[in-house]
C-alpha cells in the first residue's frame, strides 16, 4: 500500500533533466525540487504545475519570470542550509592549508613523512558573497583570528562593523587574502566571475574555496594555474558541468573535488526538506524572490 497515495517520489537519486523531468511532474498541481531546471519550457509543458516548493539554498536553477508570467507560485526560504555549507568551506580550507588529502594517500602508499602545512589561524580570509552563508562563515572564522576581507555589490556596513570584517573591491580581495572562498549566485553577472584576469591576481600561496556555484570559476585556467604553481590549491563542492568531465583537474593533487555535498549534512537536509515543504503552503509570486539589488 502507497503511504502517500497523491505524493510521487523521485527514487532515482538523479537530477531529472529533459523529458524524464516533464514525465514525472505529469498530472502533478505541486513539486518540490532540488537542482532540478525549471524553465520556461518545462512549465509550459506540465501546465497543471501551479505551485513549487524548493529545496536547497539557490533559486538560480529556476526561471522567476517565466513562473509569474505564467501564473506558478515558488515556495522557499533562503539560508536553511547556511551552517552546512559554512562548515564545508571551514574543511576544504583547513584540509588544504594542512596538506591533507596527499599526506593521506601518501601513508595509504606506504610513505611515512612530515609535510609543513600552514594554520588558518590568523591568515587573511576573503570572503567574496556575504549572504547567508558568508555571514556564517564569518562569524565561524572568528576563533581563528582570521583577518576578513569581504565583497559583496550590496551594502553589510553594519555588519562588516560589528563583526570587524574589511570591505574592499574583489581585485584587492583576491590581491591579498590567503584564502578565497565563493559564497554567491550564478548569475549572468557572475558567471566566469574569476576568469583569467582576476585568477591572475592571486598570490601563488593562496588557495580558493567554491563551495556556492559551478561556473563561478574558469575551471581551464584553475587547472592551468594549479600544474604552474601559480595557485597553491583549489578545494571544489561544485562545477560547471556535474558531475565533472576534466579528470586531469579533479585528480590534481593540489585540488580537492567534492561531489555538491555543502548540503548534505543530516541536519541541513531535514531543515532544507522543512522549508521546500512549507513552501508549497506558503507560495507566492516568484518574483517575490527576487532581491531588489537584482531586479
Amino acid at each position: 500500500m502507497q503511504l502517500y497515495p497523491d505524493v510521487t517520489f523521485n527514487d532515482t537519486g538523479r537530477t531529472l533533466e529533459g523529458e524524464e523531468i516533464i514525465a514525472f511532474l505529469k498530472g502533478h498541481d505541486g513539486a518540490v525540487v532540488a537542482l532540478e531546471k525549471v524553465t520556461e519550457s518545462l512549465l509550459k509543458a506540465v501546465p497543471e504545475l501551479r505551485i513549487i516548493g524548493k529545496y536547497g539554498v539557490g533559486l538560480d536553477n529556476v526561471d522567476l519570470h517565466a513562473a509569474s508570467r505564467l501564473g506558478v507560485k515558488i515556495g522557499w526560504k533562503g539560508g536553511v542550509n547556511r551552517r552546512s555549507v559554512s562548515e564545508l568551506a571551514i574543511g576544504l580550507m583547513l584540509s588544504l592549508l594542512r596538506l591533507i588529502p596527499q599526506t593521506s594517500k601518501e601513508v595509504r602508499d606506504g610513505i611515512w613523512r612530515q609535510t609543513l602545512g600552514r594554520q588558518l589561524s590568523d591568515r587573511v580570509v576573503g570572503v567574496v558573497g556575504c549572504g547567508h552563508v558568508g555571514k556564517d562563515l564569518i562569524q565561524l572564522l572568528k576563533p581563528f583570528g582570521c583577518r576578513v576581507l569581504a565583497h559583496d555589490i550590496r551594502d553589510f556596513s553594519e555588519f562588516y562593523a560589528e563583526h570587524g570584517v574589511t570591505s574592499c573591491d574583489l581585485d584587492t580581495l583576491l590581491k591579498e587574502a590567503d584564502v578565497v572562498t565563493l559564497h554567491l549566485p550564478l548569475t549572468s553577472n557572475t558567471r566566469n566571475l574569476l576568469d583569467e584576469r582576476r585568477l591572475g591576481l592571486m598570490r601563488s600561496d593562496a588557495i580558493l574555496v567554491n563551495t556556492a556555484r559551478g561556473g563561478l570559476v574558469d575551471e581551464a585556467v584553475l587547472k592551468k594555474m594549479l600544474i604552474e604553481g601559480k595557485l597553491a590549491g583549489a578545494g571544489f563542492d561544485v562545477f560547471a558541468k556535474e558531475p565533472p568531465t576534466d579528470t586531469e583537474l579533479i585528480n590534481l593533487p593540489n585540488f580537492i573535488a567534492i561531489p555538491h555535498i555543502g548540503g548534505s549534512a543530516a541536519e541541513a537536509v531535514l531543515a532544507m526538506g522543512r522549508a521546500a515543504i512549507e513552501g508549497l503552503a506558503n507560495a507566492t509570486d516568484p518574483l517575490d524572490h527576487i532581491p531588489d539589488w537584482a531586479r
